[in-house]
């Protein structure tokens, strides 16, 4: 083969090595940049809230006991007698405390309830440790900072510094929401 012949033959090869490796580049932006794909880019379950909300900035009336103090709250709210779903609310929120492991004395449960106040025996029986509380205007603020969409009813995660963080709908997996909660343990050096 003689030397003229051979470098057109070297040129093709080396326009093929580099279109093996950019090609996939090329049609990965062109996906991306052109809106064919787009990737979600989040990887947790509940609603993020923002712009972040501090409730003792919003209620400096909101007095917690001094067993939240420094703790992540996990909220449910149910404003309504507490019937089933209510129970199953509180349930929801006890089982993902205790799916935490050694983690779980960092998280405080409250539930954040109606003008009806709960069974206080039904509580103390199953819920040992919730703080159980009627404030209306902290109920309104919550609501107000969910995303509409979402339904009502839900759990709502604050962080120890009292910025309201995630907000889980009344139909989360629990396992979704206590990976939500271990990851941001995780990452988190307060409470």
């Amino acid at each position: 083969m003689t030397e003229q012949a051979a470098k057109p033959r070297g040129r093709v090869q080396l326009l093929l090595i580099a279109a093996v490796f950019f090609g996939p580049l090329l049609v990965a932006a062109f996906m991306y940049y052109g809106g064919t794909f787009q990737p979600d880019g989040r990887v947790n379950h509940g609603a993020l809230l923002e712009p972040i909300v501090n409730l003792h900035d919003e209620a400096p009336e909101l007095d917690l006991s001094a067993e939240a103090e420094g703790k992540w709250l996990l909220i449910f709210e149910d404003r309504g007698a507490c019937g089933d779903e209510c129970r199953e609310g509180l349930y929801t929120t006890r089982q993902s405390r205790l799916m935490l492991g050694r983690e779980m004395d960092r998280v405080q449960r409250v539930f954040l309830h109606g003008d009806t106040p709960p069974d206080t025996l039904f509580l103390d029986e199953e819920h040992q440790g919730l703080i159980a509380l009627a404030d209306e205007p902290l109920s309104a603020l919550l609501s107000s900072k969910k995303p509409r969409e979402l339904a009502d009813g839900g759990y709502y995660l604050v962080d120890p510094l009292g910025n309201l963080v995630l907000y889980f709908g009344p139909d989360i997996d629990p396992g979704d929401m206590v990976d939500d909660i271990k990851r941001l343990l995780r990452l988190s050096r307060i409470g």
